[in-house]
């Protein structure tokens, strides 16, 4: 028996979302991304969903996964999870939406380093003019 029969892939023309974004790795459970579907975190041709919705080549999902925001266009169709190559051959992310996330994730870095957390607790002088402070706020 040969490794190609074993990798063959089942021809569908249609997909349940809440599978489909599952085997592309968006989500780790198929719960969670029922939950983000019916939670209206996930649009499909700009609108939202049911988990059920049939998924077919072509179509735009935008979706919300971590702090980014993606819009990904479907390039093929699978209802079982496998490795991640395999993953990134379902959908093409579209250049806008890169474009996006790279903006979004630079201010957020540059947020970051604007306000560092320090490496150690106030002492005590430290929270008396911590608690100073504030207290001069609220009045």
């Amino acid at each position: 028996m040969s490794n190609k029969n074993h990798l063959k892939i089942k021809e569908n023309t249609s997909a349940r979302l809440d599978k489909w974004l599952w085997a592309a790795r968006f989500y780790k459970t198929r719960a969670i991304a029922k939950q983000m579907i019916d939670g209206g975190k996930v649009f499909y041709n700009g609108q939202r969903t049911k988990s059920g919705k049939s998924v077919t080549l072509g179509d735009t999902i935008r979706l919300r996964q971590g702090f980014d925001d993606k819009e990904v266009i479907v390039t093929a169709l699978a209802d079982k999870r496998r490795d991640a190559t395999f993953a990134l051959t379902l959908y093409e992310e579209t250049t806008e939406s890169i474009k996006i996330r790279a903006k979004t994730t630079l201010a957020r870095q540059q947020g970051i380093l604007l306000s560092p957390a320090s490496d150690r607790k106030p002492d005590k002088k430290q929270r008396r003019q911590i608690r100073q402070l504030k207290e001069g706020f609220n009045e």
